[in-house]
């Protein structure tokens, strides 16, 4: 208790000192710098091996250098010049800006390091700089002690140019690595700071601990790099070319990195890494890097919890530490833990904590459950070591073996078991066994079959009345079902033509069909086959045999039926048949498939009422063509709606009958001679005589519907009544023993299915038939395209029948062609078909014109009238045709005319040559031709010069090899093909065009003197000199200029730092140079510029409307000021001139007179002044000083007259040139009597100093100094001013006179010289006078 009270003591005073105990908490931030001074290093340091000089930069060309010496550390009253790294460690001093680090003069890439022991929360640095800021520096940390770096931060004044590659827009989110140039400028020179903040302010910082975030503050290393030293040039030097080696390099006075020992939040205070050593000195500022934890976590950082306080995760420090690191809870069963993350989900948070190595028979995630086979006792508490008892459960229904529930005692039954010890089958179980898995097996007693459950004990099941079997799942013979069909047992249902019987399948009661028929009742045919329609035994009549005798010119005819869309098919087969009234038609039948009555069915087309006589003949054995005496005759009325024989005919599967049917014109019909069109005969089967068929209210049913009837007259697309097509489906199926395969003709049908009743294929175009086997009428050609159309003409053909296989049409005589459309061989002009006429050399002629073909004996033409080229000869006139002799016979190979003929006079031949042959018997090559015609097969060719030689030329190409021997157009070749040198172009177009090549860009030896140069014979590409670019070679490449030079283009040579690129301006070669930098090729410091250029370019700040070209000395930066501007920058005008800048016009010529007379006085003055004594008054005797202060004062008024000259007497705004006339305004006259005044004030002065006693003026001089006699430089003096003004006073009087006459053109206010002359000339004069009593007084003193 008394532990329990100093606990509650403690924690009462945390709650008031430690801020770990409401939420999250850190160590307060320090400089990390402090108490590391062993561990801070730079790469560079003035001094450290021996003593080293360097500079600092001053104004007015001072310069003070000093001594670094940083062999040992600095003491501030012993070695204060040393400058070692240790230095930059804040320590307040009060003089602490009298040590710093300081780097070597002139290192550019200089770092600073600090490493720390462990890892730490980075906040900011701070660098306070004495020298100027580095041009160009980088921030890196490291968090694995060095290993890798990351850049936090650049900076430089131009990122551009140090950085390229780093953007220097501001970060758009808090982990951006930008260039910075605020912290790189010039200003301030010294006491500059650069600042930098691991997390910039202006990001909202959402997670502190997230990962990008730890990854931006945590550092076991910093590490800053200077890359750029600041450099001036020497702009504050005078403007002085300097080595600057001595005067650049960094020195810092402090380096602070703010930041404390990272603790996740869990710590307020830190501990030395190393725990500390007594014999060791800590600095009391030091910020230490082992934490000391708090909110139940441990580790150097407080990177995981405590042992067994692992129920909730570890997190970084938040609003609630009493969810980081819970104590857990293992019921006083377990002193360990760990955490499991599947587990917090799984409680929604609550606890993540898993025991381990759980005591007392205890198991669970807090050892809150008892072992197996043991449960909790309800009357004692969890944490009790003796609270898990036995379970009481039968091992054989219980699961395991024995096992119960945990916490009540409760068995875990089997899958299939119930009771409280597990010992029973559950309700419709049965067998309760050890090594079933669930205890008992289920009872398979049907549901639709069974009356209940089955026997626990047994499993016998109790049947329904119609079910049988050990599980009541059989249905007797006939019905079906219990199995599939979700019903109880039902009635088999088999069809009664398709079904073998009335029993099918108890289980999904599917009926034992006939061949080929399918579905449940059997009542489909099968895929690919088809059931018989009552007709489908059907005869054409176009098949039958004629009945003899038949009158003599009264043969059977065809009449065939084209198929059609508009047009309902009403007929079979080809077409009908005509017969004649007493004429007859006998149809063989030979397929019957059962022994059955069968009814007759006539199909025609009748014009006149008509009976038939219908005789059956038969049976016949197949085998013999014997008649047996069975006869059967009967009489039937032959209407257009009665097409069906009355009595059935009994006929007999296997035998072969012949029905013949007679024609009888009908005694009420009138007309003699009418035929009827007979289109087949058909059987159709009668019901009532298929035994055990169907009931007879089926028969009655498919009488009443006259079943027979419409299927003799429906349309085969049409279908019959549901009653009737169900009886005709089953009759022939009981008939066929089944269904009939398809046979789809492959050829002649579109697919192999058929349709189910009937069998009817789809047929291609033109093809009919039940299996699309047959050509439709007026079609030939079966083919598996179809059927082609007849397409007989008409003008030439006798039918329009045409023959099945190759289609021919049956033509006239004179005719042929396979649809008569076409003469015979040696006729022309269809249809009418007239004789060729070919003067008997030809036997076949144009079918349309006439025209001969293939004509004999050399002849030609339309009707073979003349010879054909290289004979000669009369056909008409019976003269056969004849070869011509051009020298030798046609075909001989040495054949070259077109034609010949025979000169009727001289009976000579007369050969008219081929092109490019000559002579009588064309036996030579014309000019502008060749070929050596001695050799068989060769003729003459137009020589192949490409139309570049003349064609009247006979020695323009070799007459027997071709070659070309004359070319023109400015070509060459052996075929003129190519241009000559110094030509170029298309040779074949004539087109040879001379070179243009510049001389100036092309190489030398390819343009000799006095000829073309020499270009590419196709392009006309020049061959241009090294540098040189261009068709003609006129124009420089890009980094070459001057073509104009002795050897072409030249290289740009442009300084490759200085400038932006190697090309230069191609006629100047100014090369494109950088802002500072300027020269032809950059390698010199440009306009307004000076200074080494291999060092640096110094702006000369002149005013560029001020100067001449260049605007500065190149050396000094001296400026250059052009004429009336002056000012060391050239930004103010001259004495003499307007004082507008930059206009700076010359002033009147009178200013300069002015000017000129006010600087004499001041001269006088100056030399005046030499007799002034040098040491005050001391030495004066007291009457003096009143003389002496009048003599400084006359002397500063004469100083002051220069001020006349700058006043605005003669200013823009006052002067008006016109015509060259000067015109003063009222204030040139008021200053001009302020001057007089001045003058007779100085020479009041000066009188009053001849009254000095001599011993006085000899006392006033100071023996220090030589004395000139000044008479002789006065005397001159005085002469010049009087000439001066005497030539002034010339020149105003000569302007009076002049401007007398016209003083109404000036403005209002203006005093023009004229009319004021007497006043001014007077005031000059008194000026004159003055000047001169002035001169002469001082003569006088």
């Amino acid at each position: 208790s008394r532990m329990d009270g100093i606990k509650c003591i403690d924690l009462g005073w945390m709650s008031q000192k430690d801020p770990c105990l409401s939420g999250s908490c850190n160590p307060q931030l320090g400089d990390l710098m402090v108490g590391r001074s062993t561990q801070l290093s730079a790469s560079s340091t003035c001094g450290l091996d021996e003593p080293q000089n360097y500079c600092i930069i001053g104004y007015l060309e001072e310069q003070k250098c000093f001594t670094c010496d940083s062999r040992l550390p600095y003491d501030r009253y012993g070695n204060t010049h040393s400058h070692r790294i240790e230095n930059v460690i804040t320590t307040f001093d009060p003089e602490r800006k009298t040590k710093w680090w300081q780097s070597e003069n002139g290192v550019h890439e200089v770092s600073i390091r600090l490493d720390l022991e462990t890892l730490f929360q980075f906040s900011h640095l701070v660098l306070t700089f004495k020298s100027f800021r580095p041009a160009a520096m980088l921030v890196e940390r490291s968090k694995d002690f060095g290993q890798n770096w990351k850049v936090i931060r650049y900076f430089a004044e131009d990122c551009s140019l140090w950085f390229p590659s780093v953007s220097k827009q501001p970060a758009d989110s808090i982990d951006d690595v930008v260039c910075d140039s605020r912290y790189s400028g010039s200003d301030p020179s010294t006491n500059g700071e650069v600042v930098l903040k691991a997390l910039d302010p202006i990001f909202e910082l959402g997670n502190p601990y997230a990962t990008n975030i730890q990854d931006l503050i945590t550092v076991t290393n910093i590490r800053v790099n200077f890359t750029g030293l600041f450099t001036l040039g020497d702009t504050l030097l005078g403007r002085r070319r300097r080595n600057p080696q001595d005067k650049y390099y960094y020195a810092l006075y402090n380096m602070v990195v703010r930041g404390h020992c990272f603790c996740h939040g869990h710590a307020s205070r830190c501990t030395p890494v190393d725990g500390g050593r007594g014999d060791v000195f800590t600095h009391t500022a030091m910020i230490h890097g082992r934490c000391v934890c708090q909110h139940n976590t441990a580790g150097e950082n407080c990177e995981r919890c405590q042992d067994f306080h692992h129920d909730s995760p570890w997190r970084p420090g938040g609003e609630n530490p009493a969810n980081t690191c819970r104590r857990c809870n293992c019921n006083g069963h377990s002193d360990s833990c760990h955490f499991d993350a599947s587990r917090l989900e799984a409680t929604g948070g609550l606890s993540g904590g898993v025991c381990e190595d759980c005591r007392h028979d205890r198991m669970g995630s807090q050892c809150e459950s008892c072992g197996p086979f043991l449960y909790q006792d309800p009357h004692r508490a969890t944490d009790d070591p003796q609270a898990c008892i036995p379970c009481d459960c039968d091992p054989v229904g219980s699961e395991g073996g024995g096992l119960c529930d945990a916490l009540s005692g409760r068995c875990v039954c089997k899958e299939n078991v119930e009771g409280r010890r597990c010992d029973q089958c559950r309700l419709g179980f049965f067998g309760l066994r050890e090594d079933n898995p669930a205890g008992c097996q289920v009872c398979r007693c049907h549901v639709l079959g069974s009356l209940g459950s089955c026997d626990k004990l047994t499993g016998n099941c109790e049947c329904d009345h119609l079910a049988s079997g050990p599980q009541c799942d059989q249905c007797p013979a006939g019905f079906w079902g219990l199995g599939t069909s979700g019903f109880r047992c039902s009635p088999c249902d088999c069809d009664a033509g398709g079904a073998h019987s009335n029993m099918c399948s108890p289980q999904d009661g599917h009926c034992h069909c006939l061949p080929n028929m399918g579905g449940q009742r059997c009542s489909e045919p099968a895929p690919g086959f088809f059931l018989p329609p009552l007709d489908y035994f059907l005869y054409e009549a176009e098949l039958a045999a004629p009945l003899l005798p038949l009158d003599p010119g009264h043969a059977l005819q065809i009449i065939p039926r084209q198929r059609n869309d508009y047009q309902p098919l009403t007929w079979t087969g080809l077409g009908l048949v005509r017969v004649l009234a007493g004429a007859g038609l006998r149809f063989t039948v030979d397929n019957i498939p059962s022994s059955l009555d069968y009814q007759l069915v006539i199909n025609y087309e009748s014009e006149v009422n008509k009976t038939a006589l219908v005789l059956v003949l038969g049976p016949i054995p197949q085998q013999t063509n014997i008649l047996i005496n069975f006869n059967q005759t009967a009489v039937m009325r032959i209407i257009v709606d009665a097409r069906v024989l009355d009595s059935p005919v009994c006929l007999t599967r296997g035998s072969r009958y012949f029905v013949d049917v007679v024609f009888n014109k009908h005694s009420g019909s009138d007309g003699f001679g009418a035929h009827i069109l007979v289109d087949s005969m058909g059987l159709i089967p009668s019901i009532e005589a298929v035994q055990d068929f169907c009931s007879q209210r089926d028969v009655d049913s498919f009488r009443q519907s006259h079943c027979i009837g419409l299927s003799v007259e429906l349309q085969p697309e049409e279908l019959l009544p549901k009653v009737c097509e169900g009886i005709t489906k089953s009759l022939s199926a009981r008939i066929h023993n089944g269904a009939l395969l398809c046979r789809c003709n492959t050829d002649g049908s579109l697919g192999p299915s058929c349709s189910e009743v009937g069998g009817f294929c789809d047929c291609k175009p033109n093809v009919i038939g039940r299996c699309c086997d047959t050509c439709a009428p007026l079609t030939f050609d079966f083919g598996p395209d179809g059927c082609k159309p007849c397409e007989c003409d008409p003008r030439g053909s006798l039918s329009e029948l045409c023959e099945p296989i190759r289609g021919q049409c049956v033509c006239r005589s004179e005719l042929t062609g396979r649809r008569c459309d076409r003469c015979q061989p040696a006729f022309w002009d269809f249809p009418s078909c007239r004789p060729c006429e070919c003067n008997k050399l030809s036997d076949v002629c144009d079918e349309q014109t006439g025209e001969c073909l293939h004509c004999r004996e050399h002849a030609t033409g339309d009707m073979c009238e003349r010879c054909v080229e290289g004979y000669y000869g009369n056909p008409v006139s019976g003269q056969p045709c004849q070869p011509c002799l051009c020298p030798e016979v046609p075909n001989s190979g040495q054949f070259f005319a077109t034609s010949c003929k025979q000169d009727p006079q001289s009976l000579a031949l007369i050969c008219k040559c081929r092109e490019g042959h000559t002579g009588p018997r064309c036996d030579r090559c014309s000019p502008g031709f060749y070929g050596d015609l001695g050799l068989p097969g060769n003729s003459c060719k137009q020589c192949p010069c490409n139309n570049n030689i003349n064609p009247g030329d006979r020695d323009a190409c070799n007459s027997l090899t071709g070659e070309c021997q004359r070319c023109l157009y400015n070509t060459m070749g052996p075929r003129c093909q190519d241009c000559k040198p110094g030509y170029y172009g298309d040779a074949m177009d004539q087109a040879c065009k001379e070179c243009s090549c510049d001389r100036r860009g092309t190489v030398v030896t390819e343009c000799p003197l006095g000829s073309p140069c020499f270009c590419n014979s196709k392009t006309g590409q020049c061959p241009c000199r090294t540098g040189v670019l261009g068709i003609l070679c006129d124009e420089c490449a890009d980094g070459y200029w001057n073509l104009q030079g002795a050897s072409g283009c030249q290289a740009c040579s442009c300084d490759f730092v200085h400038s932006f690129s190697n090309i230069c301006d191609k006629v100047t070669g100014q090369c494109p140079c950088r802002p500072e930098f300027g020269g032809r090729q950059c390698d010199e410091c440009g306009e307004n510029h000076f200074g080494n250029p291999d060092v640096q370019c110094i702006s000369c700040d002149c005013n560029i409307e001020g100067t001449e070209h260049p605007s500065c000395d190149p050396e000094t930066g001296e400026c250059i000021c052009r004429v009336g501007v002056s000012g060391i920058f050239c930004d103010e005008c001259t004495p003499g001139y307007v004082s507008e800048f930059p206009a700076c016009n010359e002033c009147h010529p009178c200013t300069a007179l002015w000017a000129e007379d006010v600087t004499d006085v001041q001269r006088a003055a100056v030399r005046m002044r030499t007799f002034l004594p040098h040491n005050g008054y001391g030495n004066m005797f007291p009457g003096d000083s009143r003389h002496l202060r009048q003599m400084l004062k006359m002397h500063s008024i004469v100083v002051h007259l220069p001020l006349l000259i700058k006043t605005n007497v003669l200013s823009p705004s006052n002067v008006t040139y016109e015509n060259k006339d000067v015109l003063f305004p009222q204030e040139v006259l008021s200053e001009s009597a302020f001057a007089f005044g001045r003058c007779k004030m100085l020479t009041s002065i000066i009188k009053h100093q001849h009254f000095f006693p001599h011993r006085k003026l000899q006392n006033s001089i100071d023996p220090n100094m030589i004395l000139i006699d000044p008479s002789p430089l006065l005397n001159t003096e005085i002469n010049n001013i009087r000439l001066e003004f005497k030539n002034l006073v010339t020149r105003v009087k000569v302007k009076h006179v002049e401007n007398s006459d016209n003083e109404d053109e000036y403005p209002e206010g203006t005093v023009v010289l004229g009319p004021c002359s007497k006043h001014c000339l007077a005031m000059i004069k008194r000026l004159h006078l003055c000047n001169h009593e002035v001169y002469f007084n001082i003569w006088v003193l």
